[in-house]
């Protein structure tokens, strides 16, 4: 092959790629709001379904399936309520409604932070667990920054961290106001009600 037939190759190939790039733009999954109406204030969050599908993907589906109305924020992790944890964390924990407990779905397999590329910032949302690809449909919110939640973390023996999948957009002094809840250890007393959760239309952003 010559150099001008080379080069012309090379043109050929850029301009494929550059046609084919809007359609791959296209493909990636858009960012999905959630909207958490709880009893004492909104949190709207927004779900990172290109980054973490398959987390992205399990959420939405006990939202889709009305999973968290009635559910309740019921678990709150403050600096002065982990006396036996040597990694402190800050967070609120969420769950379903627990008459629709019995309809979970399966557990997940755990999309690590270092293949997602989402850490545990402040607002981040992120799915509870055990033991590794055991999440179902307990999720929590990050105050402040929680690197050691991230894959490598030491939070959790195994290093594994947590998955990402999305962030608060707006309600975060709602997030707050739930961890500064009246509580005995880390249990809420009485725990935070979830009215309704759902997923926002373009238009309502």
């Amino acid at each position: 092959m010559t150099h001008q037939q080379l080069v012309c190759y090379a043109c050929v190939v850029a301009l494929q790629l550059l046609f084919c790039l809007p359609e791959i733009a296209q493909n990636k999954p858009s960012p999905v709001r959630v909207l958490i109406r709880t009893e004492i204030g909104e949190i709207e969050v927004e779900v990172d379904a290109g980054r973490a599908p398959i987390t992205a993907a399990n959420f939405l589906k006990y939202v889709d399936g009305g999973f968290y109305d009635g559910g309740q924020f019921h678990r709150t992790v403050k600096l002065n309520n982990q006396p036996t944890n040597k990694v402190l964390i800050e967070v609120i924990q969420a769950g379903i409604n627990p008459e629709r407990a019995q309809a979970e779905f399966p557990p997940i397999k755990l999309e690590r932070t270092n293949q997602t590329g989402l850490a545990h910032k402040h607002g981040t949302i992120s799915m509870a667990r055990g033991g590794p690809d055991t999440a179902t449909s307990d999720f929590f919110i990050c105050i402040g920054d929680q690197p050691a939640l991230d894959f490598g973390g030491e939070r959790n023996p195994d290093g594994q961290g947590f998955a990402a999948f999305g962030r608060v957009v707006k309600g975060m002094e709602v997030v707050q106001k739930i961890q500064a809840a009246p509580a005995e250890a880390q249990k809420l007393t009485p725990p935070i009600k979830i009215v309704k959760a759902k997923r926002k239309s373009n238009d309502q952003r």
